[in-house]
Formats: C-alpha cells, structure tokens, sequence
C-alpha cells in the first residue's frame, strides 16, 4: 500500500505549537479546472418583454451553460438597429424577421437568417368592438394608422391584394389617444402589446393577424454573418438547440412543470416597465395564437423552417414590388440547424 501523503504545517514546523506530535495536515486534492465556455452574443429587435422570454429562459435556467455557452443578451430598443449591430460585428446574432434577411440578399450582403421562432409574426391591425371589422375586405373605406415601417413591408402587400388605396393610410405615432378618439379608426400594434394598453382603457379591440392575410413573413427570427456561422457552426448549433429548448419551456411554464420566475425576473430587470400582468398577457397571446407552435413547427419543432414557405413569401412580396422577382431567395437562410423536432406539438 502507498504511503499517504502530509504536509507539516508552518507553525508546527517552526515548533510553535509547543510538545508532542507535530500536525499533520492533509494536502489538498488537485483543482479541477472549470470548462471554458464558449462566448457568443445576440441582440433583440426591442426592450426585454415576453414576446423574448424563451432567450432569457435558456439563460435562466442554466440552458446555455448547460451547452457550454456564455451568452450575452442585449435587449434593444428605439436606438438601438440590431442589422446594424450585426453587419458592423458588434454582435454576433441579431433578431429580425424574414423579410429583413430577404433584405440582406437585394444589398449583397452576406448575412442570412438560421432559425424562425415566431410561425406568424405578431403585427396586427385593430379595430373598435362592434365596426364590422372581422375581415380584412372591411378595410375599404376606413381611415389606417400605419407606421413607416410598414408602409415598405405588409402595407403594398394588403393594398394590392385587397383593393385599398394609399389615400386612406395616416401616421401611426404610437400614441392611442387618436384611436380611442375615433371609432371608426383602424390601427396597426402588436398583439401582446396595445391590445392590452387598450383592455386598460376600457376598450377590448378586434384584431386581424397580417399574417392571416396571406403576408406569411417569419417573425423573431435569428440572423448571423455568414463568415460567423461558417467558422462557429457548432457552437451556433449548440445556442440554437439550447435557445428552442427554452422557447418550449417558457411557452409550457408552470403548467407544464418549468419555472418562469427566472426568465421573468431577467426581462424585468432589463425593462421595468414589463409588469407581471403584462407578460402574462403577452405569453397568454403567443400560445392562443399560436405564434411559436403552429404550421411547420408543429411537426418539425420550434424555429422551423422550409424551403416551400420561404419561396412562397419571397413570391408574394415581389408580386407587389417589396422585392425584386428575380432575387436568390435561397440566400437567404440555412435549414441545417433547425427542424430537430424540438418542443413539437
């Protein structure tokens, strides 16, 4: 048998301790050295909200370490382009939506979109209770308060396909006085968003998905430099299973036996305006709606996408002139590391 190791200790060795034995001390066991974890960032498209909780969901919950990441989430906001951030290399990913990586291509410029959480984006058009708006035929005639934004995007898109004219658009400033002013408005917003603003103001609205008209365009969606994706791929893949597998916690909660509290506390403490009711409201409309779960992603996961779907919004785009007809579309993603069936229904 191997004789056992000790080490005296100082005092004892200087006799400090007076008569008898010396002590003896165990020598200490080798130190395991930590893993190193990988470091990668990722920007959102707006301040921290639940319409992101499935990021903060795979931070708080030790996700991304458990896949050896270190991930940094930035939250946007009114000042903050995430493209810009991206293509500037400031960050690593970005959220955006399909379109915008449609955008990459017309520019020449290599970036591309790697996963789709939201099946439908969640930018809706409102309406007061009880105006006959429960179609998007109703929209003719009545006065649309749309943003800039969406005048190049959805807006030539429902136009064209259902006989509206520009005369009728009006600025949307983001401000609710002039809908709650006027009946007969119609507005644009987000689903988890001024819909219930407006429940506050003692207005429960009518509300039409754009994605319902036809306008199929992949919302929060994860786009990265294509010189990022070719040397980190599987790190990226690590981040991208790890970032699905919190959407479907996030979107299960404690109903489903995970713990939110975490992910919830991490978007409050990054936008405190995000109270618990509001949230709960914008999880609430993410699963009603089903914006994560529904066409592909229920059979081939959360993120999914397809080669068919991606063809088909380019070809809709381009019939209005959002896009031209002859862009390589295909540029503008990479399947490889999504549809791993992942949080499927």
């Amino acid at each position: 048998m191997p004789a056992q190791r000790f080490t005296v200790s100082r005092r004892a060795a200087l006799g400090l301790l007076g008569a008898g034995a010396p002590l003896l001390v165990a020598a200490p066991g080798p130190v395991r050295a930590q893993p190193r974890l990988d470091r990668l960032s990722f920007v959102t498209n707006w301040r921290a909200q639940a319409e992101h909780g499935g990021f903060y969901q795979a931070q708080a919950a030790g996700l991304y370490r458990a896949a050896g990441l270190e991930v940094e989430l930035r939250a946007g906001g009114p000042q903050i382009n995430p493209a810009q951030l991206l293509i500037g290399g400031r960050v690593d990913m970005s959220m955006g939506n399909g379109l915008a990586a449609l955008n990459f291509v017309r520019e020449g410029i290599p970036f591309l979109c790697i996963g789709a959480i939201f099946q439908k984006d969640m930018q809706v058009l409102i309406a007061h209770p009880g105006t006959g708006f429960t179609r998007f035929e109703a929209l003719r005639g009545r006065t649309l308060l749309v943003g800039a934004e969406a005048r190049v995007t959805w807006w030539p898109y429902l136009r064209e396909k259902y006989g509206l004219r520009d005369e009728q658009v009006r600025p949307y400033t983001f401000n609710l006085q002039p809908f709650l002013a006027d009946r007969m408005l119609v507005q644009q917003g987000y689903l988890g968003s001024e819909p219930f603003s407006l429940r506050q103001a003692g207005v429960t609205p009518d509300t039409l998905l754009i994605h319902d008209a036809g306008f199929e365009n992949y919302g929060t969606t994860i786009n990265i430099g294509a010189k990022t994706l070719a040397e980190r791929r599987e790190v990226i893949g690590r981040f991208i299973d790890a970032t699905m597998q919190g959407w479907d916690q996030y979107l299960k909660g404690p109903a489903g036996g995970f713990d939110t509290g975490g992910a919830n506390a991490l978007i409050r403490a990054q936008n405190p305006e995000m109270g618990e009711d509001v949230i709960a409201f914008g999880t609430r409309m993410m699963n009603e709606a089903g914006i994560v779960r529904s066409g592909d992603a229920a059979t081939l996961g959360i993120g999914a996408m397809t080669e068919a779907r991606w063809q088909s919004f380019h070809a809709a785009v381009a019939a209005v002139g959002v896009l031209p007809r002859e862009l390589d579309w295909r540029k503008a993603f990479d399947l490889g590391l999504v549809n791993k069936g992942i949080g499927r229904v």
